[in-house]
């Protein structure tokens, strides 16, 4: 098949990498406001560039790829299924809950799939934890711990875009709670704080939260996310049930340092970026892409799911601000 991918940045070119190494996809149409990226693409995966996203979506693609800028998200998710080809657009599907809510409205009833780029719903661990909860072998769930730390923070302009840390990365902990378990949040209760980075703080933001969900069955969810975790890219998961409990991430690979004596776990070189830790969860995800183009699947990650781990994220937001317990169904009808 033909894929289209709109915006060559970090994350796009390394859609095109991986992309360009299944065996679905025959060839690539890329564009980019910034032609020298374009160019770049063309040249390593030999690509043929468009000069917009009009010219893209006419180059005859089976299905289209967006990982533009934030902003630019929505009309290009609408313009993908005017066109009548399947989308796959990286988190979040808009700036606002409001402006997603509306590209919602705007493609119900409408015969084309869109999937939403939520990498940890196709890593291994992930899947085998779902399979686990699923198959009943934790008994009735009571804790869940989700983590992402990053090494370092991204720069002060990205920090000041992002629309603060729950909604640029705590929300992949959020998706994943509610993918993994199966239930959806009620209440939050949110506390960040600001001892690295002077630009986050400047910008309004916290650089290391912590977040207590509260689940629709009274399972409690403990989510902890930093900008600062020097030791290397740090993404975990444990869930506790009343029959047995399981880890992800808990690999050679994790970047933690045990003090206890004799213990040599971990043992290897820690996980440094998202890209490292992902890798394979980027390509499953991708080929799930293929998959759904194909329409032999359907999409694994929709527009409602993107969506309601939005609302998990901006009922943090507010908890943090406002230092109290908020419900997701107040920040929904607000």
């Amino acid at each position: 098949m033909r894929i289209g991918i709109l915006g060559l940045g970090r994350i796009g070119a390394f859609h095109a990498e991986t992309l360009s190494g299944l065996d679905a996809v025959e060839s690539l149409v890329v564009t980019d406001p910034f032609a020298d990226a374009a160019k770049a693409a063309a040249e390593r995966f030999g690509a043929e560039v468009v000069d917009s996203p009009e010219a893209l979506l006419a180059a005859g693609v089976d299905g289209i790829v967006v990982a533009a800028a934030t902003d630019a998200h929505p009309a290009l998710i609408l313009a993908g299924v005017e066109a009548g080809i399947p989308v796959f657009c990286e988190k979040p599907v808009a700036k606002t809950m409001s402006e997603g809510v509306e590209v919602l409205k705007a493609v119900q009833g409408k015969d084309v799939p869109i999937q939403i780029g939520y990498n940890r719903r196709f890593d291994t661990g992930f899947v085998n934890a779902r399979a686990a909860v699923q198959s009943g072998e934790l008994g009735t769930l009571h804790t869940v711990r989700s983590t992402t730390l990053d090494p370092a923070p991204p720069p002060a302009a990205y920090i000041a875009a992002s629309g603060g840390i729950f909604r640029d990365c705590s929300v992949h902990d959020f998706d994943i709670i509610r993918w993994v378990t199966g239930r959806e949040v009620t209440e939050v209760y949110a506390v960040g704080g600001n001892r690295g980075a002077d630009f986050i703080k400047e910008a309004g933001d916290a650089d290391t939260t912590g977040a207590i969900l509260t689940l629709d069955d009274g399972t409690i969810a403990v989510v902890s996310n930093s900008r600062h975790n020097a030791r290397g890219y740090d993404v975990r998961m444990e869930i506790h049930g009343f029959t047995d409990s399981i880890a992800v991430g808990l690999e050679d690979k994790l970047p933690l340092r045990s003090v206890e004596p004799g213990v040599t776990f971990p043992a290897g070189t820690p996980h440094d970026f998202f890209m490292d830790r992902f890798t394979e969860a980027y390509r499953a995800e991708l080929t799930a892409f293929t998959e759904v183009v194909a329409g032999t699947r359907p999409s694994p990650c929709t527009i409602e799911d993107a969506l309601e781990a939005g609302w998990i994220a901006e009922a943090c937001t507010l908890s943090l601000h406002e230092h109290r317990p908020v419900t997701i169904e107040e920040v929904r009808q607000a």
